[in-house]
């Protein structure tokens, strides 16, 4: 087995399938496939419009050609042909970054999505969420697909530098992590939104690193899937799990900072581990408190 990832090659939840025509005539540009994406995929809370209620499911489309196939079915057209808002299929920051990675795979550059935090939308507040990653002149360049213009806290979302816990950026969630098992983070204002009280604090942070490490290995899942030891929403994280996370953290920090050795030493840990790594299935929960389902992960 091997004990590396290539970043450039498709995973089964960014294969675009038979739509791969289509997403290969989207330039690999950061700037253009970014626009490409916005005009695809529209965020299910944070449009600012009311969304048609019939398409609400699109959230759940985990697979690329799942959502291209959504996509294609009301618009049977180039994905750059401009889409009406309300007919976009519905999503959210992470699908931005898998069409994103997507789009950079099939040209066969290395691109991974990264979990974490943004601190630009509010100010004070650090909402989870995820950008694109991608190998572009010589280093891992971080850029946000979801967001169109610079604002005061992202001056250029296309080129979003690594940063530390006191700037408004984004932070990885294995350096909250590290941050409050330090004392210096307060968690309670990391989360869904400041305005929703369950999915935030420990646990919030905690389940966030094992998104991290599963997206970072090529299993994009969505944002409220649940399996290993991702916790109920509110629950208190163990001691026993405290300890556990640390050295996860520990491992995904180093791995950041280009140590080898630690990024082998994670992915076989991801593979071993079954806190880490999602089984056959995963529980598939609901941002619209629809009932949980467990879903096959191989029945694609």
């Amino acid at each position: 087995m091997s004990t590396s990832i290539d970043h450039a090659r498709h995973t089964p939840y960014s294969d675009p399938g038979r739509h791969a025509e289509r997403l290969a005539a989207v330039p690999a540009d950061p700037a253009a496939l970014s626009a490409v994406a916005r005009n695809v995929i529209v965020h299910y809370l944070a449009s600012g419009a009311e969304l048609p209620v019939a398409t609400r499911g699109d959230i759940n489309a985990r697979w690329l050609e799942h959502l291209l196939t959504l996509d294609q079915a009301r618009h049977p057209a180039p994905l750059a042909k401009r889409r009406r808002l309300v007919d976009r299929v519905q999503g959210c920051c992470r699908d931005h970054t898998l069409f994103s990675v997507g789009v950079l795979r099939s040209h066969g550059v290395a691109a991974r999505s990264r979990v974490g935090f943004a601190g630009y939308f509010i100010d004070g507040w650090h909402h989870d969420h995820v950008i694109v990653e991608a190998w572009i002149d010589g280093r891992w360049r971080r850029f946000d697909s979801e967001i169109e213009h610079p604002r005061a806290t992202i001056p250029n979302p296309l080129d979003i530098g690594h940063c530390d816990l006191d700037t408004p950026g984004f932070v990885t969630a294995a350096q909250v992590w590290a941050g409050y098992r330090r004392g210096g983070v307060d968690p309670e204002t990391y989360g869904v939104g400041p305005d929703v009280p369950v999915f935030r604090g420990a646990r919030f942070v905690f389940d966030q690193v094992i998104y991290e490490i599963a997206h970072r290995f090529g299993d994009e899942l969505l944002l409220w899937d649940a399996w290993g030891r991702i916790g109920e929403p509110g629950s208190p994280v163990t001691e026993e799990d405290a300890v556990w996370m640390d050295e996860i953290a520990r491992l995904l920090l180093a791995s950041d900072r280009g140590d080898a050795d630690a990024e082998r030493a994670l992915l076989e840990r991801y593979r071993a581990d079954p806190g880490l790594h999602p089984g056959p299935s995963v529980l598939q929960a609901s941002p619209f408190g629809d009932p949980t389902i467990e879903v096959d992960l191989a029945s694609r």
